[in-house]
């Protein structure tokens, strides 16, 4: 019996945790559900943003864009109290606005009962696996802060110009001379390296143990009357949490992209 639970549990949280692959050769593997939600959800959430935008008048705001309002002039501040080099509203805002508005969305994905997401993919839309988050895949939090990077790069380059990027890379932090160019070197190597990294693997770890935690409960609510009271009520307590969770990772996100904008425009 003991066997049997095992492998019952282990097929459960393996089929909630497979992806929909398309193998293409040597290429590599496509994730078909994490491509697919992902680009539904920007979707969604910038065609709101538009829709919004075209309504909006100079009078008295209706409660839809009274609440768009409040995001935008809160994400504009944060953008304003970190960002010290230009007008934040020319590219940095906007930027911040756009991840901020398209990592929640993805997180948010996790507030979707899991058997009955599953349940719906497989009989509606015929697909037997079908994960729902895209940010529980390290491949989505990865390309995001990638994206990111190469925009510190590109800022770093434009604003220094390449000779002050490269004078940067080997003379700083501990001076010009020439013993400390491998010393410099290899310290800002580490920093460049790391900040993808630390930027894509804190969304992902804390979205990915969410989504476990999640698939903990339902198993739980499934042994009977007992596991099913406790596992709803655990399960509330739970997404009430993870409401927390969903919007703080979203934010932290959002502001590591400004940090790191903001620090590509600063000279050392």
């Amino acid at each position: 019996m003991a066997s049997g639970t095992e492998t019952t549990a282990t097929s459960y949280i393996t089929h909630h945790l497979s992806y929909n692959k398309v193998q293409l050769g040597s290429l590599g593997t496509i994730h078909i559900d994490t491509l697919v939600t992902s680009l539904v959800l920007g979707l969604i959430a910038f065609g709101f943003m538009w829709w919004v935008v075209r309504g909006a008048t100079s009078g008295v705001p209706n409660k839809r864009q009274a609440f768009v309002e409040l995001a935008l002039d809160f994400i504009a501040d944060q953008a304003r109290n970190t960002f010290a080099h230009g007008d934040v509203n020319k590219f940095v805002a906007p930027l911040a606005l756009s991840v901020f508005v398209f990592v929640i969305m993805m997180n948010a994905m996790s507030f979707m009962p899991i058997d009955i997401f599953a349940w719906v993919m497989e009989h509606v839309f015929h697909q037997h696996q079908w994960r729902g988050v895209p940010t529980a895949d390290v491949n989505t939090t990865f390309a995001l802060a990638l994206s990111i990077w190469f925009l510190m790069l590109y800022f770093s380059v434009a604003v220094k110009g390449f000779g002050g990027w490269m004078h940067e890379i080997f003379c700083s932090p501990f001076g010009s001379k020439f013993w400390a160019w491998p010393l410099n070197l290899l310290f800002n190597l580490v920093e460049y390296v790391s900040k993808p990294l630390s930027h894509s693997l804190r969304l992902f770890g804390n979205m990915y143990a969410g989504e476990i935690i999640f698939l903990l409960l339902g198993m739980w609510a499934a042994t009977g009357i007992v596991g099913t009271i406790m596992g709803a009520l655990l399960g509330a307590g739970w997404s009430i949490f993870h409401i927390l969770i969903v919007a703080l990772q979203a934010y932290i996100f959002m502001m590591l992209t400004i940090v790191y904008i903001n620090m590509a425009h600063e000279h050392h």
